[in-house]
């Protein structure tokens, strides 16, 4: 029992010199007034315990027939295919059913799966949260199979069960590559439908970021991410991008387009 105590308050001790030298970088280096130096890193899944201590969710908590898993991937070298594949990640994998369950009359919807990062461990400041305010982007390192993925992002709000919402729109599907969303463009949206009126993200009170699958196509899907971080690096413009429709409604039915 003692040992245990003492491994959690080195932890706990560790984290908050952490976040004391992270504070003190900013307050020496004068970024408050003249921005970040760098990029903010959010949460990489580097390790088997970054993924397993990440919530993962579907249909199935419900009664649905829907599966999802989320694997920690160690190569010994990256891929013949691409000199920038990572040696370690996230596989977030399964399958997606719209079965209904018949013991539970009520449940009128499934075929849905996603998984977040945890909730941050307090320190000696309080309860742990990301202040992304000098940012203008998220940016996230994932290998998509293509399907119609949302990254969902949940701050310390006023209503805990709002979540901002933006569709994962990958490029190249089947290949590494860096997805940068701009923080402004997230749209608040409350189990599934869009919040009116709509207010700008919580930028200093960011809980947790995490990935989600609710296109409703039955079969398998998977995706891979390496990390996710904050940025002032805009992406890289390949080409003039067409108006999509991100799957978003408003409950008038009338969809979200980025």
């Amino acid at each position: 029992m003692r040992a245990t105590q003492t491994l959690l308050g080195k932890s706990f001790l560790t984290r908050s010199l952490d976040e004391l030298k992270r504070r003190s970088s900013i307050a020496w280096n004068l970024e408050a007034v003249k921005g970040p130096n760098g990029p903010r890193p959010l949460y990489e899944f580097d390790d088997g315990e970054s993924v397993r201590d990440c919530i993962l969710m579907s249909d199935d908590l419900i009664g649905g027939s829907s599966r999802s898993h989320l694997d920690h991937i160690t190569t010994t070298s990256p891929s013949s295919s691409s000199s920038s594949s990572p040696t370690s990640y996230a596989r977030f994998h399964g399958s997606i059913s719209t079965a209904l369950p018949s013991d539970r009359l009520k449940i009128k919807r499934t075929g849905y799966a996603a998984f977040r990062t945890p909730n941050q461990a307090p320190t000696l400041f309080g309860k742990s949260v990301w202040d992304i305010d000098p940012y203008i982007y998220l940016a996230l390192r994932v290998k998509s199979d293509g399907r119609s993925y949302f990254v969902n992002v949940q701050t310390e709000g006023v209503e805990p069960t709002d979540l901002h919402q933006h569709r994962l729109f990958a490029k190249r599907p089947g290949q590494w590559e860096t997805v940068v969303i701009k923080w402004n463009d997230f749209v608040r949206t409350n189990y599934g439908f869009v919040v009116e009126p709509q207010t700008e993200i919580l930028r200093q009170r960011v809980a947790t970021v995490g990935v989600g699958l609710t296109d409703r196509v039955e079969g398998p899907f998977e995706l891979c991410i390496e990390k996710m971080w904050a940025t002032n690096q805009p992406p890289e413009v390949e080409e003039p991008e067409a108006e999509q429709k991100g799957g978003l409604k408003t409950k008038k039915g009338e969809n979200i387009k980025w």
